[in-house]
């Protein structure tokens, strides 16, 4: 057997201590593998924010008013009607001021074929939702009752009654038009800027909300929801002594 030894003047080198790294090295280090989660993190805690913020902050609404028609309406004319419309609103949630909302379905009934499919089909999904039962949008300011409510079936008589299906089409019966009703052709709405044909003019919100129409959805559920009677109430104050259409 063979022995092998060891000799007295063999040299070891020992193993190097472990670095010690700068808190900045550490800091790059730990970025580099945790940046993702980090991201994650913050974009969770964002929505989060914005959730709470939009249930307990957002001011709501005691009436809904809902405007259909080709084109979105100049931001001061929304404006200066909703504030022209609240002291003919209650306080209706309590919260300690009236506020009124004008909500835009942007559609195009007259040239649907032709108008951009996408604009259509988000204001036909958006409008859907808001004749759904439990919404709280019951009055409507329209730019076309007749095909409006050939395509909806939902607005009720001017006497509050509703259709039957054999004259469920006549809108006639249905609506006023906004230059018929003595209080709302007579509202103080300034003036705005109206977006046509990529042209920017000026001129009157009071001219440009005359060619509306404004109906009520019926209470079809006839469950008579406080959204639907606080529509109802404001519906009677604003069509107060309004010349009916001739048929």
């Amino acid at each position: 057997m063979a022995w092998v030894t060891k000799s007295s003047e063999e040299q070891y080198t020992p193993e190097p201590a472990p670095r010690e790294y700068t808190k900045q090295e550490k800091a790059r280090n730990w970025w580099h593998y945790h940046w993702v989660m980090v991201l994650v993190a913050v974009i969770v805690a964002v929505i989060l924010g914005w959730l709470i913020h939009d249930m307990f902050f957002r001011v709501q609404p005691d009436v809904e008013i809902g405007y259909v028609g080709p084109q979105r309406l100049p931001e001061a004319t929304v404006q200066s009607l909703q504030e022209a419309l609240a002291p003919y609103c209650s306080d209706l949630n309590g919260d300690g001021q009236v506020v009124v909302q004008i909500s835009e379905f942007t559609l195009d009934f007259a040239t649907s074929e032709s108008a951009d499919p996408y604009s259509q089909l988000a204001g036909t999904t958006q409008l859907s939702a808001a004749l759904t039962p439990g919404s709280d949008t019951h009055l409507f300011l329209i730019a076309d009752p007749s095909n409006f409510q050939a395509q909806t079936q939902s607005l009720q008589y001017t006497d509050g009654t509703l259709p039957d299906d054999a004259h469920i089409n006549d809108w006639q019966k249905m609506v006023y038009r906004w230059s018929d009703c003595p209080l709302l052709a007579g509202l103080d709405l300034g003036d705005c800027s109206n977006y046509i044909a990529s042209a920017e003019t000026a001129g009157s919100s009071q001219d440009l909300l005359s060619g509306l129409y404004i109906g009520l959805r019926g209470d079809w559920e006839g469950k008579a929801s406080a959204s639907y009677t606080a529509s109802a109430d404001l519906w009677t104050a604003l069509t107060a002594g309004a010349v009916p259409l001739e048929e």
